[in-house]
C-alpha cells in the first residue's frame, strides 16, 4: 500500500495515540470537539472518511494541526546507538561533529563537537533569529563571534546569536569537547 492509501490508518492511530495522551475517553474528545462519538469510532476504527470541518475540530481539541492527524505516527521514543551518531569530520579530521538529532527540525540542531589539540574550525552560520548554546564538556574551547572572542572552559556556557560568522578552537594541549545547541528564538527576548 502506498502512503496515501494508508492515510486512513495513520488518522486513526494518531488520533488514539493523542487521546489517550490527553487522557480523554472516546465521549470526552467527541464532546470537546464538538461531534458525535459514532463519527469519533469511525475514525478511530480506521475506515472512517470524515469531513474537513470534522478534523479541523478534531485537530483544535487535540492541540495539534491536521497534518499530525493525517501524517505517519511518529514513535514516541527513539534509540539512537553510538555507532549509528552520524559523525562529520571537520578541519581535516581533526574536528569530530557528532549530529545527535535523529528528527530533522528545521532550525534546531544538537552537535556534540570533540577538538584535537590544536585544532580550529569553522562554524556556519545557522538560520536568521537563532540562538547557539556552547557548552564546554572537557578541556578549554575558545570560540571567535562577530570580532569578539571568549574562552568557553568546562562547564561554562557561551550563548551567542546563531546566525552570525563564528568559529571554534580547542585552546588546551590536551583534547576538548562542547556540546552546541542551536535554537530558533523568532521573538525578542528581554
Amino acid at each position: 500500500m502506498s502512503e496515501l492509501e494508508n492515510v486512513s490508518a495513520y488518522l486513526a492511530d494518531n488520533i488514539i495515540a493523542l487521546r489517550k495522551r490527553s487522557e480523554l475517553s472516546q465521549g470526552k474528545l467527541a464532546e470537546k470537539a464538538g461531534i458525535p462519538r459514532s463519527t469519533l469510532t469511525h475514525m478511530e476504527s480506521g475506515a472512517g472518511n470524515p469531513s474537513l470541518t470534522n478534523l479541523c475540530k478534531l485537530a483544535a481539541a487535540l492541540g495539534v494541526n491536521i497534518e499530525e492527524l493525517l501524517s505517519r505516527p511518529r514513535n514516541e521514543c527513539s534509540l539512537l546507538k553510538a555507532d549509528q551518531v552520524p559523525i562529520l569530520k571537520r578541519s581535516g579530521g581533526k574536528v569530530q561533529v557528532h549530529k545527535l538529532m535523529p528528527d530533522k527540525v528545521r532550525g534546531i540542531e544538537i552537535d556534540r563537537m570533540q577538538f584535537v589539540p590544536g585544532s580550529s574550525m569553522a562554524g556556519k552560520p545557522h538560520l536568521q533569529g537563532t540562538k547557539e548554546y556552547l557548552v564546554t564538556l572537557l578541556g578549554s574551547v575558545g570560540v571567535a563571534v562577530g570580532g569578539q572572542s571568549w574562552e568557553v572552559e568546562a562547564g561554562d556556557v557561551l550563548a551567542f546569536p546563531g546566525d552570525q560568522k563564528h568559529g571554534y578552537r580547542n585552546l588546551g594541549k590536551g583534547n576538548s569537547e562542547a556540546l552546541s545547541i542551536v535554537l530558533p528564538l523568532p521573538y525578542p527576548v528581554p
